[in-house]
C-alpha cells in the first residue's frame, strides 16, 4: 500500500510538472532542445516533458508602453512628452517573434518609435504638439511603426502623446497669441453687436418713414375725396339754381324786406335801380 501511495505521489507530481496552464491573453509555444515548435496553445492545458522541452508564454493582450522622451519640432526645439504605446503581438506570429526577435520585443518596439517619433515630430512646429494637431502627429507616428513592424508580427493600435512640456518662451508667445486671439473674438463680437444694432436702428428708421409716408398719402388721399364731394355738391346746386328759382328767391326776398318796419334802401337791376321803403307814419 505504501509503495502505490508513493507511485501514486510520483505520477501526480510528473502530471503536474508536465502540464503548463495558458491562460486568455496568451499563446504558449513549446520549445524542445531548443528548437520551438511550430504548433502553439491559445489557452488551456498544454502539456510538455519537463527534462526535455519547456512552454514559453507570449502575451497577445494589448500591451501599454510607457516612457518619456524628448522630441524634436520644425523650429528645432526640443519637446518632452510622457508617450504610451499600445501595442500587441499577433498569435499566428508568436514562434516567429521569438525566433527572430525573442522576449525582449519590448526593446525593439521602444527604438522603433523613438525612430519614427523623430521623424514625424520634425515635420511639425512646437506649437503643433500642443494643439488640434496632436492626433495627427499620433496617427502618423503609429502609421510609420505598423510599416515597419507589422511585418515582424507587431500591431500599433495606438500613440498616445500626454502631457507635453513646451520650453517657456514658447509656452508664454503661446498664451499671448491666445489671448491675442480672445481679445479679437471679442472684438469682434462686439463690432457685430454694433452692426446689428445699427442695422436695428435703420430699419426702424424706415418703418417710421414709411408709416409717415403712408400717413401723408392716406390725408391726401382724404382731402382729395373731400375736394371731390365739395366740386359735386356746388355742381348739383349750380344745376339746380335756374333764372326761374332765382327771380322766385328774390322776389321772396322783396316781400320779406317790404313787411319790415324799418326804412329800407334797395338796389335793382338798371331797370329798377333801387326803391326807397319808408317806415310808414303812425
Amino acid at each position: 500500500m505504501k509503495f502505490k501511495n508513493v507511485l501514486s505521489i510520483i505520477a501526480i507530481g510528473a502530471f503536474a510538472f508536465s502540464c503548463a496552464t495558458i491562460r486568455p491573453g496568451q499563446v504558449g509555444v513549446k520549445q524542445r532542445f531548443g528548437k520551438l515548435s511550430e504548433n502553439t496553445k491559445s489557452q488551456g492545458l498544454m502539456f510538455y516533458n519537463p527534462f526535455v522541452s519547456k512552454v514559453i508564454r507570449v502575451p497577445t493582450r494589448t500591451i501599454n508602453r510607457e516612457l518619456t522622451m524628448n522630441l524634436p519640432s520644425k523650429e528645432g526645439l526640443t519637446i518632452a512628452s510622457d508617450v504610451s504605446i499600445l501595442y500587441r503581438i499577433e498569435a499566428v506570429k508568436v514562434t516567429d517573434v521569438l525566433r527572430e526577435i525573442g522576449l525582449n520585443y519590448d526593446q525593439i518596439v521602444t527604438s522603433v518609435f523613438r525612430s519614427a517619433a523623430a521623424d514625424i515630430c520634425s515635420q511639425f512646429f512646437a506649437k503643433d504638439m500642443h494643439s488640434g494637431e496632436r492626433r495627427v502627429i499620433e496617427n502618423q507616428i503609429r502609421d510609420l511603426m505598423n510599416e515597419r513592424l507589422s511585418p515582424k508580427g507587431f500591431t500599433i493600435e495606438a500613440v498616445l502623446l500626454k502631457s507635453i512640456t513646451l520650453p517657456k518662451g514658447l509656452t508664454n508667445s503661446i498664451e499671448q497669441k491666445l489671448e491675442a486671439e480672445q481679445d479679437a473674438l471679442r472684438m469682434q463680437f462686439i463690432l457685430d453687436q454694433q452692426r446689428k444694432e445699427a442695422e436695428r436702428q435703420v430699419i426702424a428708421a424706415n418703418a417710421k418713414r414709411e408709416v409717415a409716408i403712408i400717413d401723408a398719402q392716406a390725408k391726401a388721399e382724404v382731402i382729395r375725396i373731400e375736394a371731390e364731394a365739395q366740386q359735386k355738391a356746388n355742381e348739383l346746386l349750380n344745376s339746380s339754381l335756374t333764372p326761374g328759382v332765382l327771380k322766385m328767391k328774390q322776389i321772396e326776398a322783396m316781400l320779406a324786406l317790404a313787411s319790415s318796419p324799418n326804412a329800407k334802401t334797395i338796389f335793382m337791376d338798371p331797370k329798377n335801380p333801387f326803391m326807397n321803403m319808408m317806415e310808414p307814419l303812425k
